[in-house]
């Protein structure tokens, strides 16, 4: 009897170079915080595997507590279960170190106004850090409002793959995103980016490169009308509210959004507006810098057009 012809099974599967890699397989987050945490969990929750870079252990911590919050508030409305939310932790990693970037397809820059550094300056800084690690066909975004792409982009020998994106992050169960294309986006890189937004489960706009976009534009427009209101005794704020939510269907009303958006926030992307278009409707309103000036942020500080207790439930409004 012949003897056996034995040959070994890892000849008959597929070589890694043969291997297809699904896209958006590993995102990147630059900056955990308050939009970034949303970022990487909606994408996690996604099944896609996520790094998000913090610049020490300990904001690492606070991203990590955060994102644990948002998991536990879906377990509590039954929308998700313990094991669940152990596989969607086992997804997210954070770094300190740009190099846990590589291998990334897309990567979310979503930092914020620090230590006194411009937005701008930082960002720009960090679209450069990425170029150094990023194959060249892995796409940069910015989760912008007000800041434009094309500037960040304009120092990059990879121009095509920027653009921008805005989540509604402040507006719980909000599901759309603002798409931004720069002077530079090609095509393929928008197309890529829709199926992006597709893939977590959001429907998405195109907008337009401009200060403010469509979604910021329009409520800081309302929100400083509702001011105006206030200022004018015309109604308080628990009732202005209340007309927009049960007369107009919005989910919160002006006045809560500002609070869950901060009003030091707030201020500065209206002075922002009021810089770019030089149009008195983007001017504060004088009771948003009182606000801001008394450090009554909102949620966060446990006072803005409300008052909130330790777990950010309102208790009564503050004005």
């Amino acid at each position: 009897m012949a003897e056996p012809i034995i040959e070994p099974i890892e000849n008959y599967g597929l070589s890694k170079r043969s291997q297809k890699r699904t896209l958006f397989s590993k995102v990147g987050v630059v900056g955990a915080g308050k939009e970034g945490s949303v970022i990487a969990t909606t994408a996690a929750l996604n099944g896609i595997e996520v790094v998000f870079l913090e610049p020490t252990e300990e904001k690492i911590a606070n991203a990590f507590a955060r994102i644990e919050a948002k998991l536990d508030k879906r377990i509590e409305n039954w929308g998700l279960t313990q094991n669940e939310k152990r596989a969607v932790l086992g997804r997210i990693r954070g770094t300190m170190d740009y190099k846990d970037f590589e291998g990334c397809d897309f990567v979310i820059e979503a930092v914020r106004y620090e230590n006194g550094m411009r937005e701008d300056i930082r960002r720009k800084e960090v679209f450069l850090r990425l170029e150094e690690v990023l194959a060249p066909t892995a796409i940069i975004a910015s989760n912008i409002s007000t800041v434009v792409v094309t500037d960040l982009a304009s120092e990059l020998k990879y121009k095509e793959r920027c653009i921008g994106l805005h989540f509604l992050s402040n507006v719980p169960g909000s599901q759309i995103i603002e798409i931004v294309r720069c002077l530079y986006t090609s095509d393929e890189t928008f197309d890529k980016v829709c199926q992006f937004a597709k893939l977590i489960n959001h429907q998405y706009v195109s907008v337009a490169e401009s200060a403010g976009l469509v979604s910021l534009r329009l409520f800081l427009i309302q929100l400083n009308e509702a001011c105006s209101i206030l200022m004018e005794g015309i109604s308080n704020v628990e009732d202005i509210d209340r007309v927009l939510t049960v007369g107009f269907g919005h989910s919160l009303g002006v006045f809560r959004i500002a609070d869950q958006m901060g009003i030091e926030k707030i201020v500065s992307l209206l002075n922002n507006l009021y810089e770019e278009y030089g149009h008195l409707k983007y001017k504060p309103s004088p009771v948003l810098l009182r606000l801001m000036r008394a450090k009554h942020f909102g949620v966060s500080r446990g006072r803005g057009f409300y008052v909130y207790d330790e777990s950010g439930n309102i208790v009564k409004a503050n004005l």
